[in-house]
């Protein structure tokens, strides 16, 4: 018997049972050694695959897939570039695939694609996540435009999954041209810092055709992608911490949308009465958000998404007693919790992945508006910033609000207002509900007596105190029925877990219609 390596013509003579199984362990061999030499300190596909999933779980597919002769390249590797298949992370199953940079640069030749798309298949028949280790120098030349269908057939299965099951992006190389196009449109996408490169078009290109010089880094790396465009959700150190990322994500999610995420032992919160001393008596000191989280969620461990990105809001994955929750909160330590594009895009986007996927919302409200100045109102704060409102008016999961601080104009109404559709919103005795401050608002209403007054600023002085005494607190809004309930700072996670427990029955059926046109 003879058998055929890349590249050969495979000739065949039958043989016995033994001498068969020699010739499919010869194959084998064949077909999982590397296709040339790796980048310095790089784990191979099947590694990183191995590194990612449970000890011996993985199950591997098209092992013997090989790609189509393309003009004169007679090399026909096995498995095309690409290794899929399915295991389980913690003993929960997930379909995974992972690009390989040794064959090709990684580049998506029409059998490879083919076989991403039949692992995408098989994750929604099967109803598990699907993870992609994306490594690729983007579309195989050689094999032109079946290269190309390929990828927008890829994007089509990333949008039949969009919402049925989880799709999670570890970017561990070059994800360049058509092949970043399917991580953008995954619920999360992983870079490592200094080692991944995500653009359409790469720095040759672009001082060719624009003059502007600039650098892979610069242009598309983890860091940037994490904290200027915000393309990427999570920087790691280094590919095993990218791969603990993700088996850390996916303990939060649930295998798809038809079932609950997974439920652990309730965690434990820090004693609560600290909280009452969190919020500066001065209205206009900041102090971080995440001091009121860690006390509620349990063990005090956020799993922080876009954390980099737009940080005067704060978009977490937690625990209360037990199960997930989205944790949507203002930072008042940048830009004092301002809403602007960046932050209404980010939690819009964190806000309908929780709501596909049944994960409750637990928002945290101090937000002084949306942000105002020329500039984001022609980048379109208006249509941009819609996407927040329509993103918790959307959400039929259960949502419960907690105003800490301040809840001014429309900040006030798409913070997880009741007005949006939350089910339970309570509020510190510290919340100031109310369109304005009381600045803005003495100025406005009493303008004209103030600038007839003969004392200006004692008159300011006392407008201010009745101002405050009336609009500066949560009461008008709970004689209203707005807020549910004033509660010491103290009793803030007694009170979260009392509703989330109540909520775990929610049914809030919607109209019947195709989909909704959300402001993009």
């Amino acid at each position: 018997m003879t058998t055929s390596g890349p590249g050969e013509t495979a000739t065949h003579t039958p043989g016995g049972t033994a001498e068969r199984v020699a010739g499919l362990e010869h194959r084998r061999e064949r077909a999982v050694a590397p296709g040339g030499p790796r980048r310095r300190g790089e784990f191979s596909a099947r590694e990183r695959i191995e590194r990612l999933v449970d000890k011996d779980s993985f199950t591997e597919t098209g092992l013997f897939v090989r790609a189509r002769p393309a003009g004169h390249d007679a090399r026909r590797p096995y498995g095309d570039g690409v290794v899929t298949g399915y295991g389980t992370v913690d003993g929960r199953p997930v379909c995974v695939f992972a690009q390989d940079s040794t064959v090709f640069g990684g580049s998506m030749g029409e059998a490879f694609g083919e076989k991403t798309v039949a692992l995408m298949e098989l994750a929604l028949k099967t109803g598990c996540p699907v993870i992609g280790l994306n490594d690729s120098g983007g579309a195989r030349i050689q094999e032109g435009v079946a290269s190309l269908a390929l990828y927008a057939e890829l994007v089509r299965r990333n949008v039949k999954a969009s919402g049925v099951i989880p799709q999670i992006s570890v970017v561990l190389g070059p994800c360049a041209g058509g092949a970043a196009y399917s991580p953008a449109i995954t619920d999360f996408t992983v870079m490592v810092d200094g080692a991944s490169h995500m653009f359409v078009t790469g720095p040759d290109v672009i001082e060719t055709v624009t003059g502007e010089r600039t650098t892979a880094e610069e242009l598309g790396g983890a860091r940037t992608s994490n904290t200027v465009n915000g393309n990427a959700h999570f920087l790691a150190a280094d590919e095993g911490d990218a791969l603990d990322t993700v088996r850390d994500l996916l303990s939060y999610l649930p295998a798809n949308n038809l079932e609950r995420p997974p439920e652990y032992a309730p965690g434990h919160a820090p004693p609560g009465a600290g909280l009452d001393e969190v919020v500066p008596d001065r209205l206009g000191e900041a102090y971080d958000m995440r001091d009121i989280l860690h006390a509620v969620v349990d063990d005090g461990e956020l799993l922080s998404v876009q954390e980099l990105f737009a940080p005067n809001i704060i978009c977490a994955l937690a625990r209360v007693e037990g199960r997930s929750v989205g944790v949507v909160a203002n930072q008042p330590l940048h830009a004092a919790g301002v809403l602007d594009i960046d932050a209404s895009e980010k939690a819009a986007r964190f806000v309908r992945f929780c709501d596909a996927f049944g994960i409750p919302l637990l928002t945290f409200a101090d937000v002084p508006g949306y942000l105002s100045g020329v500039r984001q109102e022609q980048a379109g704060i208006i249509r941009r910033g819609a996407k927040l409102l329509y993103a918790y008016a959307e959400a039929t999961v259960p949502k419960v609000t907690v105003v800490v601080r301040k809840a001014y104009g429309g900040g006030y109404a798409v913070m997880g207002s009741k007005h949006l559709g939350a089910d339970v919103n309570l509020a510190w005795p510290t919340a100031r509900i109310a369109v304005m401050g009381a600045e803005g608002a003495v100025g406005v209403l009493h303008r004209r007596e103030l600038a007839a007054s003969d004392d200006p600023e004692a008159l300011r002085a006392r407008l201010l105190a009745a101002y405050e005494g009336t609009h500066g607190t949560p009461y008008l809004a709970a004689e209203r029925g707005y807020v549910d309930a004033v509660i010491a700072p103290r009793e803030t996670r007694e009170q979260v877990c009392r509703a989330l427990r109540a909520l775990r029955g929610k049914r809030a059926p919607m109209p019947e219609r195709r989909h909704g046109n959300i402001p993009l």
